[in-house]
């Protein structure tokens, strides 16, 4: 199987194969075979947006549903494989598979490798995926539909009284996470063996630096998923009883284990975010990213604490008070690295030669959304507080502040801060800021009253809901419809950007090379040349 390249990629058993032919494969075989990385961080990337789609599609039917009181469209059974299918692909599909496609795409050219360590491996991670998500989407079309339990999968629900549908959602999570495994060992050898000369640890871009911890976290927590599942399997099929009281188990073992992975997964999701918001803050503020030592150790500690605050998801499940206090307490550390990490943003900010195009806005946006996820995050940790928010639709918006201002604007502003290197031709800046504006105007419109009719006592995941509830929800779900809508116009910024436009320079974003780097200490090079320390 021969390599596509676009750079030298020095794998020894290529030279036989294109001994005849010099020109590597073209079309469809180019995609399938391809070892180089910038290949498969292309197909990482076209692969979550494609996922992204189809889960906002849900999203928006979950939101058609809800538009008003009383059920319209869907009947309850649909609507929960609706709920379930959008989480697991917006989570599985598209947050992760864009963070592995960056990681694909920047972290060899970051440290100075000619690719990533393991090659072969790296095509076989990303082409098993498809065939995962195929599975996922095709049990909606079982007798009985997809899976209807939530995208957490509780336990007896998942295991008593779900369809058979279960099956097939347990082998495509399977596949899911022996990708997520395969990337993480790939990051992990990349970064330990691959440095070029002088590119010490503490040299590294933050974005290596925040995906060498969120592969550690992954190799982790993935196979604890894998036993979740195949419990779950058993359980159903086998005659287990491992979450059934009858048989001497425990639900409640269910959701020890399965935050267990859950929890750590979440920051999984967000610590790439923080290396890219990282790289974008300081070249638009034309200065040296503030504190660049206490962002790794932040970012550790982080990952650390990630392990000891599952069971805040769990404050009503009859805990002793001595297991709530310790989860509360752990749960409220990790908003002190996370603080230390926004202070240093602000501060890179702070008296800089700021310039605002749509990286920056996006990163912007990101700093001070995240932020209100993580202040109601602060809330939920709160264990009294927490018996009255469970369960409704607080906990909805929280996790969205954090995941698609979050997450999803992070990826997006990596997007835009990177296609000049990835295209070769700048972005169409006027259509960016619209796409800005438009997203930033309508996810808050979506997501914010959310915290409302959350505290009012509105229950999360329910299809239908009391009246007092009718007008917030309107506007929600015009709110969500915007928000999708405008996503079309990031499609269309995507395929004039590929199609063509003004050329990238070596200096994209003006100013932002010119700075003498060496005078901070380390250099943050997030450069589209050469690092100083590299020549």
């Amino acid at each position: 199987m021969s390599t596509i390249t676009t750079e030298p990629n020095a794998h020894a058993d290529d030279h036989h194969h294109d001994a005849h032919h010099h020109r590597p494969p073209a079309g469809l075989k180019r995609w399938l075979y391809t070892t180089n990385h910038k290949d498969i961080g292309t197909l990482y990337l076209l692969f979550a947006l494609t996922m992204f789609f189809i889960g906002g599609a849900m999203a928006m039917v979950i939101r058609a549903e809800l538009f008003q009181p009383g059920l319209q469209l869907v009947e309850t059974n649909f609507f929960n494989q609706m709920t379930t299918v959008h989480g697991l692909i917006m989570v599985f599909g598209a947050v992760m598979p864009a963070f592995t496609g960056l990681a694909n795409w920047l972290i060899p050219m970051m440290i100075g490798a000619p690719d990533m360590a393991l090659p072969r491996m790296n095509n076989w991670s990303f082409w098993i995926l498809p065939f995962a998500f195929s599975i996922l989407l095709a049990s909606l079309f079982m007798e009985g539909g997809g899976p209807n339990f939530g995208w957490t999968f509780y336990a007896p629900l998942s295991t008593k009284y779900s369809g058979d549908s279960t099956a097939l959602f347990v082998f495509s999570v399977h596949i899911m996470g022996i990708s997520s495994i395969m990337g993480a060992i790939n990051v992990i050898v990349t970064i330990f063996n691959l440095r070029a000369p002088g590119m010490s640890w503490m040299k590294m871009p933050l974005f290596v630096w925040t995906w060498l911890i969120t592969a550690f976290l992954l190799i982790a927590v993935m196979p604890v998923l894998a036993g979740t599942v195949t419990m779950v399997l058993t359980d159903k099929y086998f005659g287990t009883s491992f979450f059934d009281a009858a048989g001497g188990g425990d639900p409640v073992l269910f959701q020890h284990i399965f935050w267990f992975f859950g929890h750590p997964e979440v920051y999984i999701m967000i610590l790439p975010a923080f290396g890219i918001v990282s790289s974008i803050v300081p070249t638009f503020a034309r200065k040296p990213l503030f504190g660049y030592a206490s962002m790794v150790y932040a970012t550790s500690s982080i990952a650390l604490l990630s392990f000891l605050v599952w069971a805040h998801h769990m404050f009503t499940t009859g805990m002793p008070v001595f297991a709530e206090l310790f989860f509360m307490y752990c749960t409220m550390l990790i908003a002190v690295p996370t603080g230390v990490k926004v202070f240093n943003w602000v501060a890179t900010m702070w008296r800089g030669a700021m310039t605002f195009e749509v990286p920056m806005m996006f990163a912007i946006a990101f700093i001070v959304l995240f932020t209100i996820g993580g202040l109601s995050g602060l809330m939920l940790a709160i264990t009294p507080a927490d018996f009255q928010y469970h369960d409704t639709y607080f906990v909805v918006a929280h996790f969205h502040y954090v995941l698609v201002t979050g997450a999803v604007f992070s990826i997006i502003a990596a997007a835009y801060y990177w296609l000049p290197k990835w295209t070769g031709h700048m972005y169409d800046e006027t259509l960016g800021q619209w796409h800005f504006w438009c997203s930033l105007i309508s996810v808050n419109l979506l997501f914010f009253p959310m915290h409302f009719v959350g505290l009012a006592g509105m229950p999360r995941r329910i299809p239908d809901y009391a009246l007092q509830f009718a007008d917030f929800n309107a506007l929600i779900s015009i709110g969500g419809f915007a928000f999708g809508l405008s996503q079309l116009l990031f499609v269309w910024v995507l395929v004039k950007c590929i199609r063509g436009g003004e050329k990238a320079t070596n200096q994209v974003w003006e100013g932002a090379e010119g700075l003498e780097w060496e005078l901070s200490s380390p250099p943050p090079y997030h450069s589209f040349t050469t690092p100083p320390h590299v020549k």
